[in-house]
Formats: C-alpha cells, sequence, structure tokens
C-alpha cells in the first residue's frame, strides 16, 4: 500500500469499532467529528498529506524493499549515519509543521516499531519468546503507514520500590490465562497518549526493580480489539475557534487509561511472554532509547523554535526590547535551543553501528538533553508569561471583535506595532502555549517525557564514561592505585 494520504488516515479511524469513553459516556458516531478529537485527528491528517508533496515527497519517503512503493521515512532502519541524518530532516519538517506540540506524532511510534524491529535478535532462541512477530509488525506498518501509541505504565496505587501487587483481581495489567488461541490480559495500564486514535496499540513493561512473571509481556494489537477499552480525561480542547484557542484547538492529544477485560491477544501478535530476564534485557539493550529520544530532541528544538518567535513576537508588539532584562531573558531561550542542537548534531556525529549493523545516535548527548529539556522548558514558559504580564489575563474573543464594542478594544488594545485584533491573537496563543489547560499539561508533559528527571539524571551519571577523569587527576596527583 505505501505511503496513506489525509483522507485515507481518517477514514481508517473511523471505520474502527474502538470502545473509548469520554465524559462517562462511551463515544459513538464519527471519531474524526468529535470535537475532542477532531483537532487532532486533522492535524495528523495533515502530516500524512505532507507525504503526498510533490517537493517534500523525497526527504518524507523511500522506497520499500518489499514493493517498490513509497513508504514513510521514519520507518528506515538506518546503516549510516547519512541515513540517521536523513531521519532527522524528515522528523523535522513533522515537527515544524506541528510547531513540536505533538508528543505523539506518527514518526514517534513508527521509530519506536523500527527500534524493535532492529533488535529482535536478543529475544532469539529464548523461551517464551517470537522476535519473527516484531519483525512482522515491522514490516506490516512499513508496507501500510499503520499509526500507533504505547502504553508500558503501570497505575500508580503504590509507587513504593518494594511495593508488590497482591490483589485478588489484578490492578497491572496481566496474563490471567493462556491457551490454543493466545494469551488473555486482565487490567489495566496507564498512559496512553491518543489512546484509541491510532492504528494500534503497542504494550510492554519498562524496566523496574520487581515485576511479577504475568507482567512480563509484550505485544501488540488493534485499537478496536475486544474487551480493550480507553477511558479519557477531561478534553483540554479549550473550543473550535483558532482565534480564541489557536493551539488546543488544533494539538491537543488526549491522555487516556487502558483497561484490558479479558483481552486475548493472538499468538502471532505476542512478542514474548512468562520470561522476566527476557524482558528486561530486551529493553535495556534494544534501540528503543537512541532513537526514541532522537525523534523527541528533534521535535523539542523546533518546539524551543516556536516559543523563541512567540516571546520574539510579544517584545515586538508591546516594544520592550530596549531592557536588558528581557534581552536576558531571550538569551535564555536561544541557549537552549543551540545546546539542544548541539546535543543532537553531537549524537549523530558520534553514532556507532551496534552489533546488528544499524546504526544507533550515540545515547550519552541524548541522555544529556533529557536532563536539560525538563529543567528549561518550563522556564521557557515562565519567560513567555512574564514578558506578556498582565496583557496574558486581559484577553477578549474572537466574539468581542464581530460585536458593537469593536471601537473600544481596537482603541485601548492595540500594541505598539500591531493593530488590536492582532495583538489579542499574538497574546492568546502565548496564554494558550502557557497558561490554559493544554499549556499547562505541555508543561508537565515535557517534564516527565522520559520519566522522573531525577531518576534521567542518575542514569546519566552511572553510565557517563568517568573513569578517564579520575585517572587523569590521580595521575596529578601521584595517587597509589590502592587505598
Amino acid at each position: 500500500m505505501g505511503v496513506i494520504n489525509g483522507k485515507e488516515f481518517i477514514e481508517r479511524i473511523n471505520r474502527m469499532k474502538t470502545e473509548i469513553w469520554y465524559d462517562g459516556k462511551r463515544i459513538a458516531g464519527t471519531i474524526s467529528e468529535h470535537p475532542a478529537f477532531k483537532g487532532i485527528l486533522q492535524t495528523k491528517a495533515s502530516l500524512y498529506d505532507l507525504q503526498q508533496n510533490a517537493d517534500l515527497k523525497e526527504i518524507l519517503t523511500y522506497t520499500s524493499p518489499e514493493t517498490k512503493e513509497s513508504i514513510g521515512l521514519s520507518f528506515l532502519q538506518p546503516k549510516t549515519k547519512e541515513d540517521l541524518r536523513r531521519r532527522r530532516r524528515m522528523m523535522e519538517i513533522w515537527a515544524r509543521h506541528t510547531h513540536g506540540m505533538m508528543g505523539r506524532s506518527p514518526d514517534y511510534m513508527n521509530s519506536v516499531v523500527m527500534s524493535f524491529a532492529s533488535s529482535a535478535d536478543i529475544l532469539k532462541n529464548k523461551e517464551n519468546c517470537f522476535p519473527e512477530n516484531i519483525q512482522a509488525l515491522y514490516e506490516r506498518a512499513r508496507e501500510n503507514d499503520l499509526s500507533f501509541t504505547h502504553t508500558f505504565i503501570t497505575p500508580q496505587v503504590n509507587r513504593s520500590q518494594l511495593y508488590y501487587g497482591s490483589s485478588k483481581e489484578p490492578i497491572s495489567a496481566k496474563i490471567i490465562d493462556k491457551n490454543e488461541k493466545g494469551i488473555v490480559i486482565h487490567g489495566a495500564r496507564l498512559l496512553a497518549t491518543q489512546g484509541g486514535l491510532t492504528d494500534e496499540i503497542l504494550v510492554y513493561n519498562a524496566p523496574r526493580m520487581y515485576f511479577d512473571t504475568d507482567e512480563a509481556f509484550a505485544f501488540s494489537i488493534p485499537t478496536d480489539t475486544k474487551g480493550l477499552k480507553f477511558i479519557c480525561r477531561e478534553s483540554f480542547v479549550g473550543g473550535e475557534s483558532i482565534f480564541n484557542h489557536p493551539l488546543s484547538s488544533r494539538y491537543e492529544e488526549m491522555d487516556t487509561i487502558l483497561v484490558f477485560d479479558h483481552v486475548l491477544v493472538p499468538w502471532e501478535r505476542v512478542f514474548f511472554y512468562d520470561n522476566v530476564e527476557a524482558a528486561s534485557e530486551f529493553m535495556q539493550k534494544c534501540s528503543f532509547q537512541p532513537f526514541a529520544t532522537h525523534q523527541a530532541v528533534t521535535r523539542q528544538i523546533a518546539k524551543t523554535e516556536f516559543m523563541l518567535g512567540v516571546a520574539e513576537l510579544l517584545v515586538e508588539t508591546i516594544n520592550v526590547r530596549e531592557y536588558q532584562h528581557i534581552q536576558e531573558k531571550l538569551s535564555e531561550i536561544i541557549t537552549g535551543i543551540e545546546t539542544m542542537k548541539a546535543l543532537l548534531e553531537k549524537s549523530e556525529n558520534d553514532a556507532a553501528l551496534d552489533e546488528w549493523g544499524f546504526m544507533r545516535p550515540s545515547m550519552i548527548p541524548l541522555q544529556v538533553a533529557n536532563s536539560v529539556f525538563p529543567r528549561i522548558y518550563p522556564r521557557f514558559s515562565e519567560i513567555i508569561q512574564l514578558i506578556g504580564a498582565s496583557g496574558m489575563v486581559s484577553l477578549p474573543t474572537e466574539k468581542d471583535f464581530q460585536s458593537e464594542i469593536r471601537s473600544d478594544l481596537d482603541k485601548y488594545l492595540q500594541g505598539a506595532s500591531k493593530p488590536a485584533d492582532d495583538r489579542v491573537k499574538i497574546f492568546r496563543l502565548a496564554w494558550d502555549l502557557t497558561m490554559s489547560s493544554f499549556g499547562t499539561r505541555q508543561t508537565h508533559y515535557e517534564r516527565y517525557f522520559f520519566g522522573d528527571p531525577v531518576r534521567l539524571a542518575s542514569l546519566l551519571y552511572h553510565n557517563y564514561p568517568k573513569g578517564d577523569y579520575v585517572q587523569g587527576i590521580s595521575e596529578f596527583l601521584n595517587l597509589k592505585n590502592e587505598c
């Protein structure tokens, strides 16, 4: 089939009979017309449409090794550093198209599926492991331009590292039965962003200190699989007006809880089960982290560039560029952009072939980016709030400008360089980015995108090659090798 367009994507999602619960009711009717999902589905469709653009097709696609059709470049398994750069150029176009606001743009999960397939041999000849099913999923996704979300977080009943769930009814999703058709899953999982809005859901475990053998599994199933339900949080779409809600009306990604009610996962869909060692080893050694982070940092750079543009437009609109504290604040954002760009390029420059012949970006620079971004993004949001000051909260709506008070608004809300309606558009954008429910979710999302920032910093400390530096100091002080 090859790459799809936006219309084909929307039609495919609409045809599915996924069980999605929103505000106490199961959604019926056409999902792409529902107010909570209409904007994000249209935005995703626009990404698929870019693949059909004659000027971009060579950058966004490559030729299938199987069918010779054009397929999405985010599925490309890189063999060279130039392949890595090709992937990044493709992801930059999609990220800038959405201003970095979509954490689950299709290229993120395409990269995850590609990384799983590139590392599938880790599971070879291990008990209850089926690496051939991972390869089959990858090829099916690649050739049909499938979309995915994933879930790997267990319910927060008790976050103690020593907690071991023992309830009679499973809370965390577990295998409760096996039969000739497959494994049966019962229980819940968090947190699937865009849950129910993709072709399939990828389910696996994040490494942790203890988990039951019955939780050591991984698979991918269609989102409309019988017994699988998606429970939505409250929508952060402020409304359909692009004037009033320029970001949430287009980029609000619903987050969902997944409930597995005796869900049968066919054997051909299972990657592994009942093997704690294999589950841990696969997630620790596979190329998921390098490729997923490479995509995420590319997106985060685009998002930070967008924030700089918003901040500078605020400065121009109210003419505060002459103040040094304003210049210092904007310089913080510039420093963040250039730091993230340098780390991303270093990850590509220091890339190396793994044992299966695929070019992995260097993980250390990407881990540094993981440590930096959760700290700088909330600060950049704060900078925009500080520049906008009281102007961020006295914002009329689109209908106000269509009413008899328009003349008052034109007079009293004009900017130094902008008429009133344009000034309000700019400030509403800044508000939606940093202060609305959508904006505050964005800050929280980036703070925890790859997990607890403290844990990520600890991983960086343990993984960083510090030995040569210690050895240099020891030689300088002529220290003895033994205590």
